[in-house]
């Protein structure tokens, strides 16, 4: 194939790669959009033209609010249970890789596996009656971490071994780092890349649960999703898309932080790798 029809093709690649993009994000983004428009319309059904109002999200904050809140709570608190244990989990699984470590995690995979309402009502089963944990928000935000729980040590342990990092882990014990010290300034910085990605699953995953968390829960520990559920039941479209919007506006901020965080920490330790690198 000559250069001149080289360069055509790639072009119409590029173009039909475009278009494709270009419909994909029409498909998700255009539903959200319209939704969000209609948590500031007077009247959804007669249109923009009915105007703009800031009455629907005074009426969900006023009613919500303190639903948005405790989302926030369980999916931080969930977040860091989940990193604490997934990361020291993963590279346990990645540094044994036989039959034991398969085992653990088809294990840890069940509450993935089985529905949310089974899970669910396993744990109301089993510790309902422990305490006064269910009628608290810590019952739900042990429902969410054994449901991320596989998410965090999946991403965090796939970075682990696609990196090779236990042979450099033993590079570092035999010049007599101890294990706590490797693992915080070796591994846990190489893996950073799948620890911030599993972060970003664990939270969107928590924070969007409702199968799970629907049995869970108590009239005093709804979380977002009920909310919503109940918003969408009182058959008022506009409270429930106002609702999103207030969501996505708490939200956000929250996901880039984290993305931001994880593209800092990537850039410090390869900065830090090429200084090593250069001074030897």
């Amino acid at each position: 194939m000559s250069a001149p029809r080289a360069t055509t093709q790639s072009r119409w690649d590029s173009r039909l790669g475009l278009a494709v993009t270009l419909l994909v994000v029409a498909f998700l983004i255009v539903p959200v959009i319209f939704s969000l428009l209609a948590g500031i319309t007077q009247n959804y059904f007669v249109g923009l033209k009915s105007g703009l109002t800031l009455r629907w999200i005074a009426e969900v904050w006023s009613l919500y609010a303190d639903t948005l809140w405790r989302t926030l709570i369980v999916a931080l608190a969930t977040l860091a249970i989940v990193t604490l244990v997934g990361v020291p989990l993963a590279w346990i699984l990645t540094l044994l890789r036989g039959r034991l470590a398969r085992a653990i995690e088809e294990l840890i995979t069940l509450p993935v596996a089985v529905p949310g309402l089974a899970t669910a009502l396993a744990l109301v089963v089993s510790w309902g009656t422990v305490g006064g944990l269910r009628a608290s928000t810590a019952f739900i935000v042990i429902g969410h971490v054994l449901f991320t729980l596989p998410f965090m040590v999946r991403a965090a342990g796939a970075t682990m071994q696609g990196r090779d990092l236990p042979a450099l882990d033993q590079a570092a014990a035999t010049l007599g780092a101890r294990p706590i010290v490797r693992f915080l300034t070796l591994i846990a910085p190489n893996a950073a890349p799948g620890i911030v990605s599993g972060a970003l699953t664990v939270l969107t995953l928590s924070i969007g649960e409702f199968n799970l968390t629907w049995l869970l829960h108590t009239p005093l520990t709804k979380t977002l999703p009920v909310g919503l559920a109940d918003s969408y039941a009182s058959m008022r479209l506009e409270i429930a898309s106002a609702y999103t919007l207030i969501f996505l506006v708490l939200l956000m901020p929250l996901l880039i932080g984290l993305q931001w965080l994880g593209a800092r920490g990537t850039r410090t330790h390869t900065f830090s790798r090429a200084s090593r690198a250069t001074s030897l």
